[in-house]
């Protein structure tokens, strides 16, 4: 029988690989770690090392920088298990470091090992694993057999020296794990790590453990460096505060801490926060914020409950001693301007912005901190008066500043606006840089984000059908088209070509947010509106000021689960879908014991759930619009070949090279 010859072309069975086991890492660190060098591979392990010392079972964490470029970290907890695992018959200290979705982490019911842990992400310490040269773990533990000592080596991910164990001596009462780790300087922009960032890291799980002693020792020149604090969150924030802005505090530190019961309604028991804020009149601000331990440099869902809280006990003290001037109108970002925090929440099941936790999502988490940090600024405030009046001087002369400088922007723009549309529901607030419009798919979801807006700041226009293709219309001939018209006028920005400098001074809002259905008829949307901007609007997304809105396309109701009540989870796509089933799945609750709606449009999402979602600051996916790794010249030629009228063959070439790696939404 004769057999086909393939070409590299064909696209056949043999097309589909399957990545196994740590393979998706090292295909593509930078969607499980941060690159630039090998800090946040470590950072895993010293997670790990500080979940125990959270659950109180080590008080020491040692991080040694050893002279042959290796890193180890040691703490004095219970030991990874190293027996084997009941279901997968491996030994349990191996799966840990070689499986993406395995750990203690996920085992959230009564009697998990952590209730409270870094997150569900499941990826940790494996990819520290699979981006190592070598990789050691010696383990001290305590089981049934006694007091043994373990040792196990990996070798670029898999398996050097398969698990060795020996009784442990008579005086040997040591119990904990070191785990050291030779990066693979292949991985990382760098091999080297940032000294002070690891000492900032260092202090910092210091800070949010009291009595827990971390060190750091430098083997090549024998220098150590502790911290150990029992002074915890206030004592940190006045140490960073002398260091950063040499401003004294304007009032005492509000600090406080509050974590929920067994009774408390929508939470779980052990859910809340500890957080220490300070107000300064001058100097730069310290802000630090943290969940379970994990530091989460680029704020979250937490930082914003803490600003919702703090807003709302400043202008209820505010209103109620009458101090408010007349015509000034406070905003959060007037009593958060001059603030300085540290923030440490504590979530049961943390959902993080990517793999590297960065950035809290979860959104529960604005209600579970405001809901406890606002209550307890007022009754200190009102015991306070004194200090609250101040307070309140401060955030006032904040937002007469804030309305000067809008009052600036206004006067330029006056003379000679254009009508604005009809169909346009405008904001109230004359502060650009402040305010977003959401150019809408159809007139239903159109009503729906009018009624879940916030008026303040937020301005909806809703589009009706397909926009047009503009890529080849001339500029003068764009007005021929009323939704373009109406688009630009709202803006305030007239047409340009990418070499032209516009006034955008004339900008209404700062921030233009496409909003479309999560189908391929709204990316159809996103495509079009995209092209008008790129083509005829190019200093928009220069400077930052295009984003895409994306609304959910699964709501999943769960039922109550261990700790956790019952709560709707939404997920953006199918990848979140699948993380979502399988965390609930590992929670406990059997398969169809939760239920799946797939939103087939914005209109079929009521006003709470679309301000919920998509357009709550808090709360919200925005993804802002840049070039990317395209200059503006790949970026044009990209563009003509996809949105040109005479490149269909161009097009279906590329589409015949790349079709199998489309996520196909039949």
């Amino acid at each position: 029988m004769a057999t086909k010859k393939t070409t590299p072309s064909d696209y056949s069975e043999s097309s589909i690989r399957v990545l196994k086991g740590l393979e998706p890492v090292k295909q593509r660190p930078g969607m499980y770690t941060r690159t630039e060098n090998p800090l946040h591979i470590i950072q895993e392990v010293i997670d790990n090392a500080s979940d125990e010392a959270l659950g109180g079972h080590a008080k020491n964490i040692v991080v040694t920088l050893n002279t042959d470029g290796s890193i180890a970290v040691e703490d004095d907890g219970r030991g990874i298990p190293v027996g084997m695992h009941p279901e997968e018959n491996v030994p349990t200290v191996e799966i840990v470091f070689t499986r993406l979705h395995a750990g203690g982490k996920f085992d959230k019911g009564s009697g998990g090992a952590y209730a409270f842990s870094g997150g569900l992400h499941g990826v940790g310490v494996s990819v520290t694993n699979a981006l190592s040269k070598r990789l050691e773990i010696d383990v001290w533990r305590k089981d049934d057999q006694g007091r043994g000592v373990h040792k196990l080596v990996f070798a670029d991910g898999d398996v050097l020296e398969p698990l060795t164990s020996r009784a442990a001596g008579r005086d040997d009462k040591k119990s904990g794990t070191r785990v050291t780790v030779w990066p693979d300087p292949k991985y990382f922009d760098s091999p080297l790590i940032s000294q002070p960032e690891l000492q900032r890291l260092l202090r910092s799980k210091a800070v949010l453990l009291p009595g827990v002693k971390v060190t750091l020792v430098t083997a090549r020149t024998g220098e150590q460096q502790t911290w150990q604090y029992d002074q915890g969150l206030r004592g940190y924030l006045l140490e960073s505060l002398a260091q950063a802005s040499h401003a004294d505090p304007l009032i005492p530190l509000f600090e406080g801490e509050q974590y929920a019961n067994a009774e408390a309604e929508g939470f779980a028991e052990g859910e809340g926060a500890a957080w220490v804020v300070a107000w300064t009149e001058e100097g730069n601000a310290v802000r630090e914020s943290y969940v379970n331990l994990i530091p989460t440099s680029a704020g979250g869902t937490h930082e914003s409950g803490l600003r919702e809280g703090l807003f709302g006990a400043v202008k209820s003290f505010v209103e109620m001693h009458s101090l408010l001037p007349k015509g000034v109108k406070l905003l959060p970002e007037d009593v958060f301007a001059r603030v300085s925090f540290v923030l440490s929440a504590k979530v049961l099941d943390p959902q993080f912005q990517g793999q590297i936790k960065e950035r809290l999502n979860s959104r529960d988490a604005v209600r579970l901190v405001s809901g406890y940090c606002r209550p307890a600024l007022e009754l200190w405030l009102n015991q306070h008066v004194e200090y609250g009046k101040k307070l309140a001087e401060l955030v006032i002369k904040q937002a007469q500043s804030r309305l000067r400088s809008a009052q600036k922007i206004e006067k330029k723009k006056s003379s000679g606006v254009a009508v604005l549309p009809g169909k346009l529901t405008d904001c109230e607030s004359s502060d650009t840089g402040r305010n977003e419009l959401f150019l809408v798919e159809g007139d239903s979801a159109g009503g729906s984000a009018k009624m879940g807006r916030d008026k303040e700041f937020q301005a909806i226009l809703p589009l009706r059908g397909k926009v047009l293709n503009s890529w080849e219309t001339e500029p003068d001939r764009l007005f021929g088209n009323n939704e373009i018209h109406d688009i630009a006028v709202a803006i305030g920005v007239d047409p340009h070509g990418y070499n032209d400098n516009p006034d955008l001074g004339s900008l209404r809002y700062g921030k233009i947010c496409i909003l479309s259905d999560a189908d391929v008829d709204g990316s159809h949307i996103q495509v079009l509106l995209l092209t008008l901007f790129f083509k005829h609007f190019p200093k928009l997304i220069a400077s930052g000021h295009i984003c895409i809105a994306r609304p959910p396309l699964y709501r999943v109701d769960a039922p109550a689960r261990g700790k956790k009540p019952a709560q709707k989870i939404y997920a953006l796509d199918d990848g979140e879908l699948l993380a979502t089933e399988d965390k609930l799945r590992k929670d406990g609750v059997k398969d169809g014991g939760w239920s799946i709606s797939r939103f087939k449009g914005l209109g079929e999402m009521n006003a709470e759930q679309l301000w919920e979602t998509t357009m709550n600051p808090d709360t919200r996916r925005l993804l802002p619009v840049a070039l990317g790794e395209f200059d503006q010249i790949a970026s044009e030629a990209r563009f003509t070949m996809l949105m040109g009228k005479g490149e269909a063959a161009a097009r279906r070439a590329w589409i015949e090279e790349h079709g199998n790696e489309a996520e196909a939404d039949i």
